[in-house]
C-alpha cells in the first residue's frame, strides 16, 4: 500500500492562528479586542500570532484610531483565504473514511 504523508500548513495549524483565520473567513474584518476575546488568547500571545500570520502574507493588519484610541484591524488576504481553504481540504482528506 502506497501512502503519501499529508502535511498540514504549520502556519495555520497552531490553534490560535486557526481560530483567527476561521473568524476572518466569515467576518469582513475584526479588531484586536474581538479576536482576543474570541480566541481567549492573551494580548501578547495574540500579537505574536497575528505577526506570524502577517509575515506569512495571510492577514493584513491596519492600525487606525477610533475616538482618539488606537485600533488594530485585521483582515484575511486572498492568499490567506486560499491557504485556509487548502488546509480545510487536507483535513477532509485526512478524516475521510478509508476504503477497506
Amino acid at each position: 500500500m502506497n501512502t503519501k504523508a499529508v502535511e498540514l500548513d504549520s502556519v495555520i495549524h497552531a490553534p490560535i492562528r486557526l481560530g483567527i483565520l476561521s473568524i476572518l473567513m466569515v467576518a469582513d474584518e475584526a479588531d484586536f479586542t474581538f479576536l482576543r476575546d474570541q480566541t481567549g488568547a492573551t494580548e501578547g500571545n495574540l500579537s505574536t500570532h497575528l505577526s506570524r500570520l502577517e509575515e506569512a502574507g495571510l492577514v493584513r493588519i491596519t492600525k487606525t484610531f477610533y475616538k482618539k484610541r488606537p485600533r488594530t484591524i485585521c483582515k484575511i488576504t486572498a492568499e490567506g483565504e486560499k491557504r485556509f481553504k487548502n488546509y480545510l481540504n487536507l483535513l477532509e482528506i485526512i478524516l475521510s473514511p478509508k476504503p477497506k
